[in-house]
Order: C-alpha cells, then sequence, then structure tokens
C-alpha cells in the first residue's frame, strides 16, 4: 500500500512540476510578446491606407482628364463620322 501511495505522489509531483513548466513558458513568451517593439502599429496603418487612397484617386484623376480631353471627343466624332449616312 505504501509502494502506491508513493507511485502516485510521484505522478502528481511530475504533472505538478509539468504544468509550473507550462506556467512558466506561457509566462516567458506572455513578456516577450508584450515586450516586443518591432510590430505594426495603427499610425503605420493609418499612413498606408491613406497613401493608396490618395495614389488611387491620382490615377483616377489622371485617367479622368485622358478620357475627357483626349479619347472621349475624338470617340464621338469617329461614331458621328460613323453612323452619318448622308456623307
Amino acid at each position: 500500500m505504501v509502494h502506491v501511495i508513493k507511485k502516485i505522489k510521484a505522478a502528481a509531483s511530475r504533472k505538478l512540476t509539468a504544468a509550473k513548466d507550462a506556467a512558466a513558458s506561457l509566462t516567458f513568451r506572455g513578456r516577450r510578446i508584450l515586450s516586443d517593439n518591432a510590430g505594426e502599429g495603427y499610425i503605420d496603418t493609418a499612413i498606408k491606407i491613406l497613401l493608396a487612397v490618395v495614389l488611387g484617386a491620382l490615377l483616377l484623376a489622371g485617367l479622368y482628364a485622358l478620357f475627357g480631353e483626349t479619347v472621349l471627343p475624338t470617340l464621338t466624332q469617329r461614331i458621328k463620322e460613323m453612323f452619318n449616312y448622308a456623307g
């Protein structure tokens, strides 16, 4: 009976040691994550979004100017010429 109790105590001791090791590992990992300053912050993300919006607006303005002044007038002229059966 004493032998069985010793085995139970040893198994409990091993489980307790494993739980302590897991808790220490989790604590260390948590401290490392919280103290890490190499991550991406809100300001970096906001700047990237603003930059993408500004570049997109510039691209759309350029395309609108190109189509409005160069492509569309000649396009309407060509369509009128194409459907002008009298001429």
